[in-house]
């Protein structure tokens, strides 16, 4: 069994915590579906773990916002340099996506056009679709999405794996075995639908019909297999190693 750490950023609407689960919570059930299990370590009150004896990480969302600067976000950056240094496995999300890319030369800042929430289609890129992890995914595929900030500019080694009308870099691979993804496949579509009410008002004044949104929220079955597949990639390099 690999041993993987979830790296939490942040806590979930209490309503969502209390009903499904904060985010470390999610990614747990979603990877107990696969047969896999993850520690928790969170960034915001614990000291760095060492590196030594983890073979893959997870980074959650978070409503903190990375250009916020926040001294234990500005921590994670070496340390995930580090970690990429060593070719350690990584897959951040929403916020994890956006520490990411800052961490490894980036830019990561609200989005002039302001928020992407509910479910949305992502399109793979032609590297995408060559891609060990995100390759297994149709070319074309919905994801659940709840964002302010995006990666603006993406480090120049990264690769584009993904993209849609909102968001030019919904997936982006710094590495062969660092990754990092806008949306959410820890998200059911249950946890989409208590984000969207939340965030109503925010999105009625960008001019969305909210109304619709709720409506098209759909299952992201395809999507929310990335959490277990990148574990299974973990467990296959960690049985050869």
């Amino acid at each position: 069994m690999p041993r993987l750490l979830i790296v939490k950023t942040g806590d979930a609407f209490p309503d969502v915590v209390n009903a499904h689960g904060d985010f470390e919570t999610l990614f747990q059930q979603a990877l107990a579906r696969g047969g896999f299990n993850a520690s928790v370590f969170d960034a915001r009150h614990e000291p760095l773990p060492a590196l030594e004896g983890i073979d893959g990480l997870y980074i959650t969302g978070s409503h903190a916002m990375v250009s916020d600067a926040e001294p234990w976000s500005e921590a994670l950056k070496p340390w995930l340099v580090d970690a990429r240094g060593r070719n350690l496995p990584i897959l951040g999300v929403c916020y994890g996506h956006q520490l990411m890319a800052s961490a490894f030369g980036g830019v990561s800042d609200y989005h002039p056009a302001g928020r992407e929430s509910g479910t949305h289609e992502v399109t793979l890129t032609e590297a995408g679709r060559a891609d060990a992890l995100l390759g297994q995914l149709p070319l074309r595929f919905p994801a659940q999405l709840s964002h302010a900030q995006s990666v603006l500019e993406a480090p120049h080694d990264a690769v584009v794996l993904a993209s849609n009308a909102h968001d030019a870099n919904q997936a982006l691979r710094y590495g062969p075995r660092q990754w990092s993804v806008q949306f959410h496949p820890e998200f059911t579509p249950e946890v989409m639908r208590a984000y969207l009410g939340h965030q109503v008002p925010a999105l009625r004044d960008q001019g969305q019909d909210t109304q619709a949104l709720i409506e098209g929220i759909t299952a992201t079955h395809e999507a929310s297999l990335l959490l277990t597949r990148f574990a299974e990639a973990v467990a296959r390099e960690a049985e050869h190693a």
